[in-house]
């Protein structure tokens, strides 16, 4: 594989607007997302922004950004924008979709999100991570993974997800983290799909893609980091972050 990791930004964000800047300690949120990508050492850093402002954020710190239709409906959408414009010869033969709201996302954790692409009939490897109590699985903002590991297996075939706490009966449930490791032509192939029928009705984009049929794994980590959507989220960010701290 040849990997590259594409962050999708816009600051249009409605519960928490500009959100891909907002400040923690002295740099936005963002760069912190872009800089744990680098310290992964997966393959090249970029940004696709939908903003002047984000792109000139990113070059200042040394990152690669590159503009894309303000209009795009999705950071999938925004991805594969980006990635025809620098690589339209298709050097890259997967791409990492990571979020700019995970400021905590561990390096390991992206590296967690290829494992599933060792099985080539798996298109895009996502992450999940154990739901711990009724009360976060009662959550619609916590999407569900339906998979199950079998014994100490690391990999499960994602069949459904979520807002609603499944499945059903005794056993674990899993939260699913929304970073997507794409093959370069199933991300094509998304793209261009129209959204479906339970996408619309339950929210979740990744539906799309099984509905299409397409095969998405998930690897299992032990703690997902947390995304930032709200005030709150971002005062915990900057707690978490903090230089007496650290990160997780």
């Amino acid at each position: 594989m040849n990997p590259i990791i594409v962050i999708p930004a816009r600051l249009a964000a409605t519960r928490l607007p500009g959100k891909p800047l907002a400040d923690i300690h002295g740099r936005p949120m963002l760069l912190h997302v872009a800089e744990r990508a680098r310290q992964a050492a997966i393959g090249p850093v970029m940004i696709a922004a939908a903003d002047p402002p984000i792109i000139a954020a990113a070059q200042a710190a040394g990152f690669r950004a590159i503009a894309t239709d303000p209009a795009l409906p999705s950071g999938s959408d925004r991805v594969f924008a980006a990635l025809a414009e620098i690589d339209p010869a298709e050097k890259f033969d997967v791409v990492i979709n990571l979020q700019g709201d995970f400021p905590t996302i561990a390096p390991a954790q992206l590296h967690a999100a290829l494992a599933p692409l060792a099985d080539p009939t798996i298109d895009i490897g996502t992450l999940v991570a154990p739901i711990r109590d009724e009360e976060e699985a009662a959550l619609a903002s916590v999407v569900k993974a339906a998979c199950a590991f079998t014994d100490d297996a690391a990999i499960a075939q994602a069949l459904y997800f979520s807002r609603a706490p499944i499945p059903y009966g005794e056993g674990p449930r899993w939260h699913h983290i929304g970073i997507y490791a794409f093959r370069r032509q199933a991300l094509a192939r998304f793209v261009r799909l129209p959204v479906s029928p339970l996408e619309a009705r339950e929210k979740l984009e990744q539906l799309r893609a099984l509905e299409a049929g397409m095969r998405i794994g998930c690897a299992r980590i032990a703690e997902g980091p947390f995304g930032v959507d709200t005030p709150d989220d971002l005062a915990r960010a900057r707690r978490v972050l903090a230089p007496s701290g650290g990160a997780p």
